[in-house]
């Protein structure tokens, strides 16, 4: 029918699409393709173009073709939610940073300086988009952008197409890889959250010995600039934290493919 196309019959018309929605799934997925940030002209013909030039490398086999427009639906779905889960364990890295830099807004006393984040339409603090801004730059210099694409030829190698399913494994890792977002936070986050405990207790014992020092004067901008200068000086372990965080994105990527590989 189509000789000049890679699908030429409606078969594999249909095993292009699953294919594509689980290539979809991945980019709407994944942070700094995923975000409002990057145009939806230019994510469409991305998420195009790389199932275009997959498709022919991957020799999948289609599934039986359903008989109603629901159930293809269904087998849609569910190749995008292969996507969705993949990007999810990332989009945990990056909600980790931006949780440890509302902790560090919090704490340095920015928490009235909030600005509108265009990735998600809401207020956010703005330290938390300096973090992010940080770890986008970490997540693209350490080529973590390439393992997803590799992760999208390797995925069919497991799973093939309508061969996702849902377990109780699959819920409690991805529940166990939230808790992952206080934890990365808080590591991040900890050099100042002490430098500006010992700050506030120092300026207690100054306002207990010096009454008539006005000391709400002088925290302000003190937990500003010790915050910046500590977050300068340990600017190295937030990219190590990153490091170590983005490294195990390849073991957790073999773990998921394992689990919603598996039936009931």
């Amino acid at each position: 029918m189509f000789p000049l196309l890679p699908f030429p019959t409606v078969r594999d018309v249909i095993c292009f699409m699953m294919v594509l929605s689980r290539v979809g799934g991945i980019f709407a997925a994944i942070p700094v393709f995923g975000g409002h940030g990057v145009s939806l002209r230019i994510k469409i013909f991305t998420v195009f173009m790389i199932t275009l030039v997959c498709f022919p490398l991957l020799s999948v086999a289609a599934p039986q073709v359903p008989s109603d427009a629901f159930t293809l639906a269904l087998l849609a779905l569910s190749e995008v939610m292969i996507g969705l889960s993949l990007g999810f364990i990332t989009q945990v890295i990056f909600a980790g940073v931006e949780f440890s830099g509302q902790i560090i807004g919090m704490q340095m006393g920015l928490t009235i300086s909030q600005i509108i984040d265009p990735t998600r339409g809401t207020q956010i603090q703005m330290m938390s988009v300096i973090q992010t801004l940080f770890a986008t730059l970490a997540f693209l210099s350490l080529n973590i952008h390439h393992l997803f694409i590799r992760a999208i030829m390797d995925s069919f190698k497991v799973l093939p197409l309508g061969g996702w399913h849902l377990n109780g494994e699959l819920v409690h890792f991805l529940v166990t890889r939230t808790a992952d977002i206080f934890i990365i936070g808080v590591r991040l986050a900890a050099p100042v959250m002490v430098a500006l405990l010992l700050a506030n207790v120092a300026l207690g014992i100054m306002a207990r010995a010096f009454p008539q020092m006005n000391i709400f004067m002088i925290s302000l901008p003190l937990h500003i600039g010790l915050g910046l200068i500590i977050l300068g000086m340990t600017l190295t372990m937030f990219f190590h934290v990153l490091q170590v965080s983005f490294g195990q994105l390849a073991g957790y990527i073999d773990t998921l493919y394992r689990l919603m590989a598996k039936g009931g």
